[in-house]
């Protein structure tokens, strides 16, 4: 059987894209068992992961769902649309999909919801680390073109740093319009 993993990173904030990741593991990768949510890992070995993840993984693929199709799908359709990307986009087709969370993507191919599954299944892990190191150089990388946000350091969370500059300067054009916090001052 070729088990495909996946994982979203992005869904909370009210900035950035929706990254997802399907990932398939070798049989034979000396990290299975060392793969856990991207949340619970620190972000150095994260990295080491990663880098790991994508030199050693049988398939891997990374997708995106865009801000606008955010806004316009909203952000579970989103989601799920670019999870569906990240299957699709893998090289190799899996014969069952595990996917993190309780619902799954209109797929071609047998699929299971696991709820806490980026702590349960290793493929899953794995999904969500490529995920999370994706989106975070993302949201620097907008940091550096729309200074004042502080999106490298929050990556487009609701936190304090965040609404105060949203407040003091707008919305970017990377802030989800269909987000309350974002809406409100539209």
């Amino acid at each position: 059987m070729i088990l495909a993993g996946v994982d979203e990173v992005g869904r909370g904030p009210l900035a950035g894209p929706v990254v997802t990741a399907a990932v398939i593991l070798s049989a034979d990768d000396p990290y299975l068992g060392q793969y856990r949510d991207s949340k619970k890992v620190a972000e150095k070995k994260r990295l080491k992961l990663y880098h790991h993840i994508r030199k050693h993984a049988v398939a891997y693929h990374v997708s995106f769902a865009s801000i606008e199709e955010i806004d316009h799908l909203n952000i579970l359709h989103a989601t799920m649309l670019a999870m569906r990307r990240s299957v699709d986009g893998l090289a190799i087709k899996p014969t069952k999909v595990l996917v993190d969370g309780n619902r799954i993507p209109d797929l071609s191919v047998d699929a299971e919801a696991i709820i806490g599954g980026d702590d349960k299944v290793q493929q899953i892990a794995a999904a969500s680390i490529v995920a999370k190191v994706v989106r975070d150089r993302l949201m620097a990388m907008w940091d550096v073109r729309y200074p004042g946000y502080q999106f490298a350091k929050h990556k487009g969370y609701g936190t304090r740093i965040h609404m105060e500059a949203l407040l003091e300067l707008g919305p970017s054009p990377i802030h989800r319009r269909s987000f309350a916090p974002v809406a409100r001052l539209l």
